[in-house]
């Protein structure tokens, strides 16, 4: 008995010391890839195929792509582009792999009480304010934020920051759906993430897709390792090689086939 006692602690030793010592790739990435389930998913598959631990922490790309700045993490999962390949120029990161796509949609009450369905992008937002309707942003400089105050730019004499209909959040994708629904008001997400806000409503939420479609809502997701240029002991052999397994067809394909309720929330397109 006392010898099988030694061996079972010496095989959970041993068993701890590899766990331990198992490689782990640290990344910083936006709300809605984890949200949805996306790295839920990949995740196990990943370290099946190859021995690595993914770790990530879930925020607005601007603070992720400042975790990034910060060597505080080793690769970067975003979809800001202007931003992202700032970035890289600045020497934060080595170069940028689009990876997947899905794209914006403006969402509010069914009665859609300005009247939006089915205008454009620039028509909506311009109704929207002239009629003092509530708008909630995330307000968080996340990549769904820099789109939408880059469209709100495209509106002359609009500064919605300043204006009582304008509600900012500071918070991630789903709360500020939710904030949204609350207010009765209108608010910008991605597909992915509104899919998966629709799923939690059995299909039938309060705030339905009224506004899709506009070329200006393509939203590009892509991956950065960081530069160990700039962050020494960044573990950029680790980074290259999450981004060649999502680049891989076997993820891509992985990537299109991960619906809810029958509909894809990404479409893949790697380089």
């Amino acid at each position: 008995m006392r010898k099988l006692l030694l061996v079972l602690a010496l095989v959970m030793s041993l068993t701890g010391v590899a766990y331990a010592e198992a490689p782990v790739l640290m990344m910083a990435t936006t709300t809605s890839t984890d949200n949805t389930g996306l790295l839920d998913d990949l995740a196990p598959q990943f370290t099946k195929d190859t021995g690595i631990e993914l770790r990530w922490t879930a925020v607005g790309t601007g603070k992720a792509l400042k975790m990034g700045e910060n060597c505080d993490v080793d690769i970067l999962l975003v979809h800001a582009p202007a931003a992202e390949k700032a970035f890289v120029d600045a020497g934060f990161g080595t170069a940028r792999t689009q990876l997947m796509y899905n794209d914006f949609v403006i969402i509010g009450p069914a009665a859609d009480p300005a009247g939006v369905k089915g205008m454009t992008v620039a028509a909506a937002l311009g109704r929207i304010a002239a009629d003092n309707a509530v708008f909630v942003s995330r307000g968080d400089n996340s990549g769904t934020h820099k789109m939408e105050k880059s469209l709100w730019k495209q509106i002359e004499g609009s500064s919605p920051e300043k204006e009582a209909w304008y509600v900012q959040t500071g918070q991630g994708m789903l709360r500020t759906i939710n904030v949204a629904a609350e207010k009765g008001g209108y608010t910008m997400t991605d597909r992915g993430t509104y899919i998966k806000y629709e799923a939690s409503m059995d299909g039938n939420p309060p705030l339905k897709i009224l506004v899709e479609g506009d070329k200006i809502l393509f939203n590009q997701y892509s991956a950065i390792p960081v530069n160990p240029a700039h962050c020494p002991k960044v573990k950029k052999d680790l980074a290259d090689k999450f981004v060649n397994w999502m680049a891989s067809p076997a993820t891509q394909k992985t990537i299109g086939d991960f619906k809810l309720m029958g509909k894809a929330l990404f479409t893949p397109n790697a380089e």
